[in-house]
């Protein structure tokens, strides 16, 4: 099996993941490998002798592949944003059946050129590279992003599509912004994204600094393998050129489910199936759904059911929309609230570019609503201003009765926010 690992963690972190997958054959850089103490059963194989040895003229050209459907092919460690990194484990039927629902074979055009700016890690660069080699797409490579070098990448290599997290696309803004530079980026046609929430403000801007790109959401999980449900271009121009106020919140949604899966929403509590509108936990099931981990086995219910664990509702049309993960719900006074929802309020504000919810300690009520605000450059607001906007918008339970303004959110380098280290810093700020 194929176990990606994450180059940018601490050498301690890192040896205790290669604990985790001995005996193994680690392929590194020799100057990466040098600060690591490998554990027992780690065999060093160079990174550049390993590509001498595959560029090798005779070198053995394998045709058959080995094992079979139900082998693992990929072990994937989880962000562990909530905690220890879980072995994620995805079987060739589960990688093989999200490639033959989305891509289709040998279908790219000879000027295609895909920039893989994600971590080759994560889920989705993973993804990315397996579509782009099935659809014989020529690929960039992007070691490590920052918008100015992504836009040259663009441009010099005429990127025709390309998969970003909403942070690298909100960077890519800021810089365009900034620098009073248009996007030369003429060959560009497609940008998906995904990996965390997307913020009206940032694609309806970049919607219009790239007039002639089509947009998709992509929403996935590690044990999906990758995209489970899309909201593709027509989708995202349906809703920005909307004046219905549902139609057009369709922007900030994840879109609908891949034909080749099922998805639902169920009340967390009991387990019945929720209908239009209704608030529960997203559960999907389909062929590409692995939902395995190793050491813990299958997390797939006697129906093939995956609860993804994140909270969301269904709209009439079939939308999904994600609420974030479950185990963020505050609980006021008995009342489960989504820091989503408040969320997508306070972004709605015209100063707002950024937002996130947490629940603290509350002697009264058990947990409070607190909320961090990363503010636009140029604006000014009180908190009481943003406590009202949400007030005039949702019910009074859910106003923040803390804000504080930061200059920026945490997230970890595949755009997921780190709710965590926003509620610990709240915490420990009383």
């Amino acid at each position: 099996p194929y176990v990606p690992l994450n180059y940018r963690l601490t050498p301690a972190e890192c040896v205790a993941l290669l604990e985790r997958v001995a005996p193994a054959v680690l392929v590194s850089s020799h100057e990466y490998a040098t600060r690591l103490t490998l554990p027992a059963g780690i065999t060093l194989l160079d990174r550049e002798v390993f590509l001498e040895q595959a560029r090798a003229p005779g070198a053995e050209q394998v045709t058959q592949a080995p094992g079979e459907p139900d082998s693992v092919a990929i072990q994937l460690f989880t962000s562990g944003t909530t905690g220890r990194p879980k072995a994620a484990v995805l079987r060739h039927q589960n990688v093989l059946a999200y490639i033959l629902g989305t891509v289709e074979f040998g279908s790219a055009a000879d000027d295609d050129a895909a920039l893989m700016s994600v971590p080759p890690y994560h889920i989705a660069g993973i993804a990315a590279v397996f579509s782009a080699t099935y659809a014989a797409r020529h690929m960039v490579q992007l070691p490590n992003f920052d918008p100015a070098t992504w836009l040259a990448l663009c441009h010099v290599h005429r990127i025709t599509s390309t998969f970003v997290v909403p942070t690298m696309l909100a960077r890519v803004i800021e810089h365009l912004e900034s620098t009073g530079t248009a996007a030369n980026v003429p060959a560009l046609r497609a940008v998906a994204y995904g990996g965390g929430k997307m913020p009206l403000p940032v694609i309806e801007k970049a919607m219009r600094l790239f007039p002639g790109v089509d947009f998709t959401n992509a929403y996935g999980l590690t044990e999906t393998s990758s995209t489970i449900a899309l909201l593709g271009p027509q989708d995202h121009r349906d809703a920005f050129a909307s004046d219905d106020e549902k139609t057009r919140k369709r922007l900030v949604s994840v879109g609908q489910p891949l034909p080749t899966v099922e998805v639902k929403v169920v009340d967390a509590d009991t387990g019945r199936v929720l209908g239009p509108g209704e608030h529960g936990l997203i559960h999907v099931r389909g062929e590409q759904v692995s939902g395995e981990y190793r050491g813990k086995g299958s997390q797939l219910d006697a129906e093939g059911w995956f609860n993804t664990r994140d909270g969301g509702y269904l709209d009439e049309g079939g939308f999904l929309f994600l609420e974030g993960r479950m185990d963020d719900v505050i609980v006021r006074g008995g009342e489960n609230m989504s820091p989503g929802e408040i969320e997508d309020v306070l972004l709605t504000h015209a100063a707002v570019i950024d937002a996130c919810v947490v629940g603290v300690p509350d002697e009264q009520w058990g947990e409070a609503v607190a909320a961090v605000v990363v503010l636009s450059p140029t604006a000014q607001v009180a908190p009481s201003e943003l406590q009202q906007w949400v007030k005039d918008r949702l019910r009074s339970s859910r106003t923040p009765e803390r804000i504080e303004f930061w200059s920026e959110l945490p997230y970890n380098e595949t755009g997921k926010l780190l709710r965590r280290k926003v509620r610990e810093a709240l915490r420990e700020n009383g």
